[in-house]
Formats: C-alpha cells, structure tokens, sequence
C-alpha cells in the first residue's frame, strides 16, 4: 500500500472518526418534552377509549338475534361495527334495497281501509312525505354515531401509540445524553 502524502495515512484505509459528544440542553429540553407528551398523550388514548366505552354502555344496546355477532353488549369497535351493519341491513330490507337519495321525497298517499290512492278533487293522487325514505334519517344518524364511536376507539388507539412512541424516543435520548456525559 502506498501513503497519501498530505495526510500521512495508507491509502485505501478509512480515516479514524473521532466523536465528541457534549451534553446539550437542546437534547435535555427535547427527551423531556418528548416524554411529557408521550406520557399524555398515551393516557389521552387510555381515557379516550373508556370514555367511549362508558359512553357507549349507558345506552345498555345488545345486537339483535340476526345481526353477524348476535346478543352482544355494543360497547367496543367491533360491537359498533356489527350494530352499524344489522341497521343498514333492516333499512336496506324496509325500503327494498333503496337508499335515502334513491327514492322518492313525495308518495301517493294510500287509504288504509281500502289499499287505494286518495285522489283529490281533480281526480290527482294525494302527495304524501315519504315515510320509508325519511326513516333513512333515522338509520344514518344511528350509524353515524356508531361510526364515530369506531373512530374515536380509532384514535386513542392512534393517541396511545404514538405517546409510548414518543415517550420510549424521550427516555432513549435521555440515556444516549448520559453514555455521553460519562465518556466525555
């Protein structure tokens, strides 16, 4: 091997890397707020996920007997799921598989006694709000609110991970700070 005149060394050898760490306050500051936001971050996780389940356990709902997790209390992501869907599904079957901008605002109205549309005086069927279409409203506020309950398990699940992430990342610059103090 041949040496590099204007730095002494054997050339084809790596340069010896010297590294001087000096504790900063910037890394202190950091480590610390990382830790302090992790650490709520995570119990806003926690106490966004009860929340929701106490929420969601007032109500006292049990899926019904033909939903795809049927009798079960709904209080979880997957009990909301399931009662989201055994509601769109009765919906579906009550309106024939209509949905809410699919049908009609106005109906004929229908003479209970007979099964006839009322006519008017100029021999013109009598215009009734839709009933079926307006119970649409009443299923998509009530999956709605499931949906939301999903996403709020959603996010404390979110919330939790990221503050153990971030609390972990605090704690690991925290130690990488004092190997340094104690090699400098």
């Amino acid at each position: 091997m041949s040496t590099d005149l204007t730095t002494g060394r054997a050339q084809g050898t790596a340069p010896k890397i010297e590294l001087h760490l000096r504790p900063n306050r910037l890394f202190t500051l950091v480590a610390f707020a990382a830790i302090i936001i992790g650490a709520f971050s995570a119990l806003g996780g926690i106490g966004g996920a009860i929340y929701t389940y106490r929420t969601a356990a007032v109500e006292n709902i049990v899926t019904p007997d033909d939903a795809a997790i049927p009798g079960i209390a709904v209080r979880g992501p997957i009990s909301m799921w399931v009662q989201s869907d055994i509601i769109t599904h009765h919906q579906l079957e009550s309106t024939e598989g209509l949905r809410y901008a699919e049908m009609e605002r106005m109906v004929p109205q229908i003479d209970e006694a007979t099964g006839e549309v009322v006519l008017d005086e100029a021999g013109e069927p009598v215009m009734v709000p839709n009933d079926a279409r307006m119970s649409w409203i009443t299923a998509t506020s009530l999956t709605t609110v499931l949906a939301l309950g999903i996403l709020s398990y959603a996010f404390s699940a979110f919330a939790f991970v990221v503050g153990l992430t971030l609390l972990g990342l605090g704690l690991v610059v925290l130690k990488l700070r004092r190997d340094a103090v104690a090699f400098a």
